[in-house]
Parts: C-alpha cells; sequence; structure tokens
C-alpha cells in the first residue's frame, strides 16, 4: 500500500512475558517480590481524587525535591519521568545527534538499540568478554555517546567506578549514561563523578528496589546544563508526562528509607542463598550484583529448562540470542518463591541425569 511508504519502521523492544494466571511463580521481569512502601500506599489513600482535573505539575518538583536531598545534589540536576525508558529515550532524543555511532555493549538492556533505530541515531555494539565484563578500550573510541548499564542487564555484572572514569574522561566530547537501574542490590553509584565531569548522566528508577513498577517512575541526575537540555526535549514532547498520584506516592517512597533499604537487605539475602544452591545444582554464572541471576547448566540446554519451568508454573527469562542463549534469567523472589524453584529444578535435574 502506498500511505506504507512514510511509516516508520522498527522492531520493537519485546517484554518479559506477563501470564495471565496468578497462581504461577513470576520470576522473568525483575519486578520486586514485595510491595511498595506503606506510606506510598497512604499517599495514594490521601491523593484528592478531585485535583485530577488539573495538569499535574510538570516539573514534578515535589518528588524531584526529594530525590535532591536523599543524593545531596540541587533540584535543578534531577529530571524526572515516566520510568526509567522514558528517561532514557528522552535522553538519547536529547544527546546522541551526531555523525559517529553511539556506543553500548553488544549483551546489554534490549532497549538501547530499539531507541537508536527509532531516533535514526548511528551505534555501535561493543563485544563483552568471555566472562561478560566491559572491554573499556572499545569505549575510548570516536562515538557520537555511550550508554552502559551498571550492574550490566542481563548479566548481573557489576563494574568498578574507577572504570567509568576512565570511559567519561576519555570522552570529553560525548554524553555518557550510565543506567543503574540494579544499583541499589549491592553496587556502587558513580553519581560521586557528577562533582568532576559534566558530560556524565545517572538514570535510575523505582521500578525494581522502590517496588513501583507498575508506577512508572525513573529520574536522571546530571549537571545543571545536561538537566536544562533534557527538558527543553521534553517539554517540546510532552510537557505533562507524569500524573500526579506518581508524584505523591514516589515522593513518599524516597522518604520512607528505612522501608527501602529492609526490602533490599532481603532481596540481597535471598539472593546469596539461590546462588549457593543453584551453585550446588550444577549451574553456573557471573557473580551477580543485582536483583537476578544469569545462569547456566553444564549439562542441561537452558532452552529445556525454561520450557520445563514454565509447564510448571514457574517463569523466567530466555533470549534465543548468540552468545546467551544457552542462559536464564532468574529474578529473586520471595524465599518461598526461590525454595520452590530450586526444589523443581533438583528433581528436574535428577530426572535429566537418569534418562
Amino acid at each position: 500500500m502506498k500511505w506504507e511508504e512514510n511509516v516508520r519502521k522498527v522492531t520493537p523492544y519485546v517484554a518479559g512475558e506477563q501470564p495471565k494466571q496468578s497462581n504461577v511463580i513470576k520470576l522473568n521481569t525483575n519486578e520486586c517480590p514485595y510491595p511498595p512502601s506503606p506510606a506510598a500506599g497512604e499517599a495514594a489513600k490521601q491523593t484528592d481524587y478531585e485535583r485530577l482535573r488539573l495538569y499535574p505539575d510538570m516539573n514534578a518538583e515535589k518528588l524531584v525535591n526529594a530525590l535532591a536531598e536523599y543524593y545531596h545534589v540541587k533540584p535543578s540536576q534531577v529530571f524526572a519521568g515516566v520510568g526509567s525508558d522514558d528517561v532514557l529515550a528522552l535522553a538519547f532524543m536529547t544527546f546522541f545527534n551526531g555523525e559517529k555511532p553511539v556506543l553500548f555493549p553488544d549483551i546489554t538492556y534490549s532497549f538501547y538499540d530499539v531507541w537508536a533505530e527509532v531516533f535514526r541515531i548511528p551505534y555501535r555494539t561493543c563485544p563483552l568478554d568471555e566472562n561478560f565484563r566491559i572491554k573499556k578500550e572499545d569505549y575510548f573510541a570516536p562515538n557520537g555517546g555511550i550508554v552502559i548499564p551498571n550492574p550490566n542487564a542481563p548479566t548481573g555484572v557489576f563494574e568498578d567506578i574507577g572504570m567509568f572514569e576512565e570511559i567519561i574522561a576519555a570522552n570529553p566530547g560525548s554524553v555518557v549514561i550510565v543506567d543503574e537501574a540494579y544499583v541499589d542490590f549491592g553496587g556502587r553509584s558513580v553519581l560521586p563523578l557528577l562533582e568532576k565531569y559534566e558530560n556524565l548522566m545517572v538514570v535510575q528508577t523505582f521500578s525494581k528496589s522502590r517496588a513501583l513498577a507498575g508506577l512508572r517512575v525513573g529520574y536522571a541526575i546530571a549537571n545543571e546544563k545536561l538537566i536544562g537540555y533534557l527538558k527543553d526535549v521534553k517539554f517540546s514532547f510532552n510537557s505533562y508526562t507524569m500524573n500526579m498520584p506518581a508524584i505523591e506516592m514516589g515522593t513518599a517512597a524516597v522518604l520512607d528509607d528505612a522501608y527501602f533499604k529492609e526490602t533490599v537487605g532481603k532481596i540481597v539475602k535471598t539472593r546469596e542463598w539461590t546462588k549457593a544452591e543453584l551453585s550446588r545444582l550444577g549451574f553456573s554464572f557471573a557473580d551477580s550484583m543485582s536483583n537476578f541471576l544469569f545462569v547456566t547448566h553444564k549439562q542441561v540446554p537452558a532452552g529445556r529448562i525454561f520450557a520445563a519451568l514454565k509447564e510448571n508454573g514457574i517463569y523466567v527469562r530466555h533470549w534465543n540470542r548468540p552468545r546467551i542463549d544457552n542462559y536464564l534469567r532468574i529474578t529473586i523472589g520471595t524465599d518461598e518463591q526461590m525454595r520452590a524453584l530450586v526444589a523443581f529444578l533438583e528433581k528436574y535435574l535428577q530426572e535429566e541425569n537418569n534418562d
């Protein structure tokens, strides 16, 4: 059809499956297994629904101020958006406009190449080494920008802040985005580097450690000039992106630091237990500093394990892609969920070995 000649065609991002049935163990989308802060729930109850007839604060000032105080930066250094995906997409649109390719790892968050394609941004992927580690030298080449998650997804590998400083310092003409969606689970943020480098932007989210994936809250922290450019693009695109309940509940979640730390602590403890159990069962994996494990078994193919788990109501993530097609990404759930996972795998692998 002729009208299709002017359609922008892209291959979209494919999210993890959202099963319709409720009696499953869902470990495939890195959601938090615990509820959000009770303070966020209370903020929802106290929200005046009549205010919904009004446009929300386009600057999300209440939330931005809370984040600025929490991270000891100026409010003018904080940008709030509708999940970190919204923040990252706007950052791609804002900062990656040169003719040189944007650089990111070959095994990484699979939205990066989607945004590059939809915004017509040239890009080049940099292969991780055999241990799924960043090769910093790959990012010393000419480029139009850099984006790297830390810890990386789906591998869970955390890279030291010193390596990022080398990359940032070597690229004064490019904006370097560090995507820290999983940093709260044991990593160290690169936020202290903001004092030294004006080309650095850090992006985080409420979807993982703050258990608010359904609310869609993400944010960026950078120098005031970068945040100003990001706001200019946002306000040219859609000024009122963050709704009023999200601002109120998100602010309450930031202020309840005790609950946040308690939740993260439980997930980390369960993660370490799960590492030991899966290792006992013959799985190997990089040392994850996130809320998931990226595992492979020495004998049984990942695709077969994935199918067996799903058939028995346990959902994990599997990609049929080069280099990672024999790996599974397993989100850390509650202790009860992880015990059920390990019990099933123990029985299943024993049956496989007896065949």
